[in-house]
């Protein structure tokens, strides 16, 4: 008896560690009996549709991560006791993936994006997780839904992956339980007539993250926070987006959801590209900051800096026609200029132009990557590394 109950605990045990950690291999795939109607690539808008299938896997602190499974796109079932609806024990990505010219579908260095949201699960105390084999599941779930992935040149597949604080424990602690999901689906170009300046309200009376905060990483409870603000600069001001603004002297931070990026001829005569440096905690190390920098040091065409710029030395550039272009840079957009700027009683005006300025370069250049018009590493084929070992059901879903 006492040998069967040792075998009996061994093989428990064995059972927990197996499920211990987050494995492709262990992948379960549903699929849907009644796929819905992909809309048309012309009228695509962001965020309005979903593709048929979703991803998601539990973890707990007792088992440690569950099976992860693909399957049809249905509400989460979570208790309303769940921390996430409490505490924000939120996070999230956005990633695109490609449909390339030579017809492989890739993803644009989704690598840094799973860094990046292993380093905010560790800031939100939400558990770790293997990265890679992550990344397989989320290859699996696009190739899946391939069809969903638009044919136009302009055009991608926007990928979300999510994850949430579910232990069902009111109370301010770390969740015991979580769950990871990922949605898509197609999006449009964010500019459908090509690079279009916007306008920003920056006033220093709203800040968005402060040192020692949480600005670095991407948390929903980042985002709330700001949407009133962004909607008076619209209905208030006609303003399209929101520069943040940190400290007395009024740092320059990020424009709306993006990073900032200012394009000058310095006090010592310099061509530089500047952008505030991720030190301090106030900026999120965006993948396409960290794109269009590499790309700017490889071309070895102008100084590159990452520092902090104040409403003071901006003004004073400006002002002596220093100032050669301003943009934002994110996944939604690539790169999107900047006309004007609505600071205190200040309207400063920024000269654009699209045809040749850098941020048309670098739009080009990304996008040409993106579509492999240009074959760069940066790209991720999603039938790569992904051995075919997981358990697909054969009863589907409606």
């Amino acid at each position: 008896m006492a040998l069967l109950q040792q075998l009996t605990r061994q093989v428990h045990f064995k059972c927990i560690r197996s499920l211990s950690s987050l494995r492709y291999e262990d992948l379960q795939i549903t699929l849907t009996s009644s796929p819905s109607s992909k809309p048309d690539d012309s009228k695509l808008k962001f965020g309005a549709h979903t593709a048929d299938h979703m991803l998601e896997v539990d973890w707990s602190a007792q088992y440690g991560w569950g099976v992860p499974q693909i399957k049809p796109v249905a509400p989460l079932q979570i208790h309303p006791a769940a921390k996430v609806l409490h505490y924000a024990a939120e996070l999230f990505e956005g990633m695109k993936a490609y449909r390339c010219v030579d017809g492989k579908i890739r993803m644009f260095r989704p690598t840094e994006n799973m860094k990046r949201m292993g380093k905010t699960a560790q800031r939100s105390a939400l558990p770790d997780f293997d990265q890679a084999e992550f990344l397989k599941c989320i290859k699996k779930l696009i190739s899946i839904d391939h069809e969903w992935v638009p044919q136009s040149k302009n055009c991608s597949l926007y990928v979300r992956p999510t994850f949430i604080g579910t232990e069902p424990a009111l109370g301010v602690t770390a969740s015991n339980m979580a769950k990871l999901f990922v949605i898509t689906g197609p999006v449009g170009p964010y500019f459908p007539t090509g690079l279009k300046p916007v306008s920003l309200l920056a006033d220093p009376k709203y800040v968005r993250a402060w040192p020692g905060g949480c600005g670095g990483y991407k948390m929903g409870s980042n985002y709330a926070p700001t949407v009133a603000i962004q909607s008076q600069a619209v209905n208030k001001y006609g303003c399209q987006q929101v520069l943040w603004l940190y400290g007395e002297d009024h740092q320059m931070t990020e424009v709306g959801t993006m990073n900032l990026f200012v394009y000058w001829v310095n006090e010592q005569g310099e061509e530089e590209l500047i952008t505030p440096p991720l030190e301090t905690g106030l900026i999120l190390p965006g993948v396409t900051r960290k794109s269009l920098l590499e790309l700017s040091r490889e071309w070895n065409e102008f100084k590159v800096s990452e520092q902090t710029m104040t409403m003071k030395s901006f003004i004073k550039a400006l002002n002596e026609g220093r100032v050669k272009e301003v943009f934002g840079a994110g996944t939604a957009c690539v790169v999107c200029p900047v006309s004007k700027i609505l600071y205190l009683d200040q309207e400063l005006l920024i000269k654009t132009d699209t045809e040749n300025s850098l941020t048309q370069r670098f739009f080009s250049e990304i996008t040409d990557i993106h579509y492999y018009r240009k074959p760069h590493p940066w790209m991720e084929a999603i039938d790569e590394d992904v051995e075919e070992t997981y358990t697909e059901s054969h009863d589907r879903m409606p």
